[in-house]
Parts: C-alpha cells; structure tokens; sequence
C-alpha cells in the first residue's frame, strides 16, 4: 500500500492542506485535496486542489498564472491534514494579497459581548 493509499481523507473524500511558502514559512492559502489532486500535485510539481464550489479539480494558478511550485509534502500525525511547502509565483489569494491570511481579527471588535 502507497504513502497516498494510507491517508484518511475524510467521508467526502477530502482531505485540507495548509499551504506555506517554503522560504518564509508564511501560511499562504488552505484548500482541500482528494487523492486524484494530491497525485497531480506529486506528479507535476504544481499544488492542485479539489474546488468545493466547482466540484472539480482546481491547479492554482492556472487562470492566474500565480502558481505554487511544490517542494514538499508532509502528513499529520493522524493522516488526515496535509502541509505543503510551496514556492508561490505572485500572490497566493485571489484578491491580490500575498496570503488569503491578511485579515486579523479584533477580539475587542470580533467577539460577541466585546461591543
């Protein structure tokens, strides 16, 4: 049985992958694979995901051009979350930010009973 066969992907087939740049270490995006993305990602070097909203496999990037070239894979310690380390080819979010995690939020604003 293959390193990929051995994953828990999840009742719906899905499995997360925190993506981080591989020189800064920045968390850039999380997507979703199934094993078919995960072994496209391997296969070419570009991180592939599962698209929830389209229900198809989605290469980031490949509207965009803003690619994530593979360096490595690791799994957690159940299986069931993967971290991939990348190297982004221009920002890794759709709206043009270097990471989808540019959005703090204010536990003094945020929190419900804070107001």
């Amino acid at each position: 049985m293959s390193e990929v066969e051995r994953l828990a992907f999840g009742p719906d087939g899905l499995m997360p992958a925190v993506v981080q740049d591989a020189d800064t270490g920045e968390v850039l995006i999380l997507g979703y694979m199934n094993e078919e993305a995960l072994r496209r990602t391997l296969e070419t070097g570009l991180v592939t995901f599962w698209s929830r909203s389209r229900g198809q496999l989605w290469q980031k990037g490949e509207t965009s051009g803003n690619t994530l070239a593979l360096v490595s894979i690791a799994k957690n310690c159940e299986a069931n979350s993967l971290l991939v380390k990348a190297r982004p080819a221009g920002p890794a979010c759709h709206t043009g930010h270097a990471t989808c995690y540019y959005r703090p939020l204010d536990p003094a604003r945020d929190l419900p009973g804070t107001e």
